[in-house]
């Protein structure tokens, strides 16, 4: 049978080096590299700081995943592999929040938005993961409007700037460089403006973005190449950008606290990493990255654990409401194309009954249209109950039943003349992979 499948490589079991050396190349070839796989009917890729996920729909799925985790060279040790129904349930749960490192976090949610999308507009989705990925946009916007799971310091952006208030006691008076002026880096700069700082210094590779955020929140945009006049001054420097190299290297910041006598914090938010790790062996510097943003405050945890209990309900009813779905969507293959089977007898025998009447006299506009009138009444009636009993079938699981009906009105037969062709493709081109993924 094909049902989705997965493989999850996240900050529960991978160290932030481990899922960096997992993830190969870009979005868009890895994406294809799946879907050019013979048994890879649908697949999407999810990544983020914090993990690296593939859905897969493939009738053999676990070889699938297995071979791909082997090609990826990550240890297996650090994968958690999941069939269809905990598929489901873990993409229901990273919807709502409750599978991030802090709990009902809001970013996770517009990165499945818009990963999906990516994964849409390139042609490697279809119904199977459409319907998962749009009922887990509903349940994360649902849980988040029902519950209070996304209140307090929920983004890696705020609990950054928690981070940086225990290990200083507060911030009030200090001077704080933000550099990255992407979707991280926007969280971190709004939870400083909500602080007593004496300064805010935003610094981005594209200047302009850096000066509406600068402007928005009363700080001081910095071109990314004079970083390095801001750092002897900065307490606090939380550094979050996509670069594929570091942004702060051992040389620069050995430059920047010669002759500190005062401590300068780092934080490191970004993947891969804009830090080099050998700054922790200079004096006067503290590095911290992702792995310290684990520790929150005990009474943000207890609030966030009890409202994550209201989302684990959320979550298991829409599970019930997606796997109805998707048995409705059985029933509702066979239903269409045991009508389909019907209508076309319907208009051959319409047709075939116009001319034998049309030979002994004239056959109006009136006449044609109660026959067609008739006809079309007739096979609605006809299939009214068994698309009730089809649908009750699929409900209770009766797959049995569902192949039954399917032989005995050789819908299998029609269903192999429904074929899935790719851009690019002719009919002829087809292969069984398409045809399979309509079944």
């Amino acid at each position: 049978m094909t049902e989705i499948s997965s493989m999850v490589i996240s900050h529960k079991k991978a160290k932030v080096e481990e899922m960096e050396s997992a993830w190969h190349g870009d979005l868009d070839g890895m994406l294809h590299n799946l879907y050019n796989h013979e048994y890879v009917y649908e697949c999407v890729v999810l990544k983020t700081c914090n993990r690296v996920e593939i859905y897969v729909v493939s009738p053999k799925s676990s070889s699938v995943l297995f071979s791909f985790a082997k090609e990826m060279g990550a240890s297996t040790h650090i994968i958690d592999f999941y069939g269809h129904d905990e598929s489901l349930e873990h993409l229901l749960r990273l919807s709502g929040g409750l599978e991030s490192m802090i709990v009902g976090e809001d970013q996770i949610l517009g990165q499945i938005k818009d990963l999906y999308a990516y994964s849409k507009k390139a042609g490697t989705t279809g119904k199977i993961l459409d319907t998962a990925f749009e009922k887990a946009i509903q349940v994360g916007k649902r849980i988040r409007n029902e519950t209070r799971i996304n209140k307090g310091s929920v983004s890696i952006g705020s609990a950054a700037v928690d981070l940086a208030e225990d290990i200083f006691g507060g911030l009030t008076g200090k001077s704080v460089l933000v550099i990255g002026a992407g979707e991280i880096g926007v969280l971190v700069a709004k939870a400083l403006a909500e602080k007593d700082i004496q300064a805010i210094y935003i610094a981005n590779r594209t200047f302009k973005k850096a000066e509406e955020i600068a402007y928005e929140l009363g700080g001081h945009a910095v071109k990314l190449d004079e970083i390095k006049e801001y750092l002897p001054g900065a307490d606090v420097v939380i550094s979050g950008t996509g670069a594929p190299h570091y942004i702060l290297t051992r040389k620069i910041i050995e430059e920047a606290v010669m002759g500190r006598e005062r401590k300068l914090l780092l934080i490191d938010i970004a993947n891969p990493r804009d830090i080099e790790e050998s700054v922790v062996e200079l004096e006067n510097v503290e590095l911290c990255n992702i792995d310290n943003l684990r520790v929150i405050s005990e009474k943000t945890l207890k609030m966030r654990k009890e409202e994550a209990k209201k989302a684990e309900e959320i979550i298991q009813e829409e599970i019930r409401l997606l796997n109805l779905q998707y048995k409705r969507q059985k029933a509702d293959r066979l239903i269409s194309e045991l009508y389909k089977q019907v209508y076309d007898v319907r208009i051959r025998e319409r047709e075939k009954a116009v001319n034998r009447l049309s030979a002994y006299h004239t056959i109006g506009e009136i006449e044609t249209e109660v026959l067609d009138d008739l006809t079309h009444s007739i096979v609605n009636k006809i299939l009214a109950e068994p698309t009730k009993v089809l649908r009750q079938a699929a409900e209770l699981g009766n797959e049995e039943f569902l192949d039954v009906v399917s032989r005995a009105f050789c819908l299998d037969k029609e269903r192999e003349k429904i074929d899935k062709v790719k851009p690019g493709c002719t009919k002829e081109q087809t292969t069984v992979k398409e045809q399979a993924q309509v079944k």
